[in-house]
């Protein structure tokens, strides 16, 4: 296991995740939220017009953007996506989140 994926940033994180939130045809958003739209969280996964959209509220902390992304990105097949070890690892974490499974865009 490489150094990274011991030490990997939130930030870090955040940033491999979006490129494989892209790598899947998800469109990620950061939008100010109200907490009446979203009900204990900080955004998800949606579809407009056949466009899979990650909503993710603006003001969370990087912490929760990671687990809101890794949630979205749980529900699609990432075998064929080159991601680091940690990447993969904080994916499958949210996994039984996530509660059927999608194909990418």
């Amino acid at each position: 296991m490489s150094t990274l994926a011991l030490v990997m940033k939130p930030e870090v994180l955040l940033e491999l995740l979006e490129n494989a939130a892209d790598q899947l045809g998800i469109r990620v958003s950061y939008e100010s939220l109200q907490s009446s739209v979203v009900t204990g969280g900080h955004g998800g996964l949606c579809k407009v017009k056949g466009e899979f959209r990650c909503i993710v509220d603006k003001r969370a902390t990087a912490e929760e953007r990671v687990v809101t992304l890794a949630t979205a990105i749980a529900r699609f097949d990432t075998s064929e996506l080159e991601l680091a070890d940690k990447v993969r690892e904080v994916i499958r974490t949210y996994e039984s989140s996530a509660k059927h499974r999608k194909t990418a865009a």
